[in-house]
């Protein structure tokens, strides 16, 4: 599988672009409590992630995406959450989710960390053939980091960090 990966990486690297591209022309900035959290989560820049509400990621469909959801089981018709580095899609239902946003947010940390679009899916690809998901490295990462954001009761807007 690790061999195809120069095939599917241009196709993949353009997906993710174009997604990218219309989350930031359509979606909303971060909060000021979920820009800090970005920045918490290592965002060097939040100010440019976007996040667009849908009720169903139906982008992930069609060839590409069931032959990469045989790689990587995250990507599916039911994920809530995805980053496509500064352009994140949530689900309705998950709107505003505290910690949701902050486990995408360590994905754009990682988009920027490893250098832009293709080589964060190089490495995040590699890391579930060969480790699978979500023991990934890069996933496990964006699990630890954005496990410590609780919203506490007493605050209604959930930015008290647990």
């Amino acid at each position: 599988m690790v061999r195809l990966l120069p095939l599917v990486l241009p196709v993949a690297s353009g997906w993710v672009a174009w997604h990218e591209r219309r989350i930031l022309r359509l979606g909303v900035p971060l909060s000021a409590g979920e820009i800090a959290d970005a920045a918490r989560m290592g965002v060097r820049h939040p100010e440019k992630i976007r996040l667009l509400k849908t009720d169903d990621i139906t982008v992930l469909n069609g060839v590409w995406v069931r032959t990469a959801a045989r790689w990587i089981p995250s990507v599916s018709p039911h994920t809530v959450g995805l980053s496509l580095r500064y352009g994140i899609y949530v689900r309705s239902r998950h709107w505003r989710d505290r910690r949701l946003i902050a486990h995408e947010c360590v994905h754009t940390a990682q988009y920027e960390r490893l250098g832009g679009i293709r080589a964060f899916l190089r490495a995040y690809f590699t890391e579930c053939i060969l480790s699978g998901y979500p023991g990934a490295p890069l996933e496990q990462e964006a699990i630890m980091r954005s496990s410590g954001l609780q919203p506490d009761q007493t605050d209604p807007f959930g930015w008290i960090e647990g």
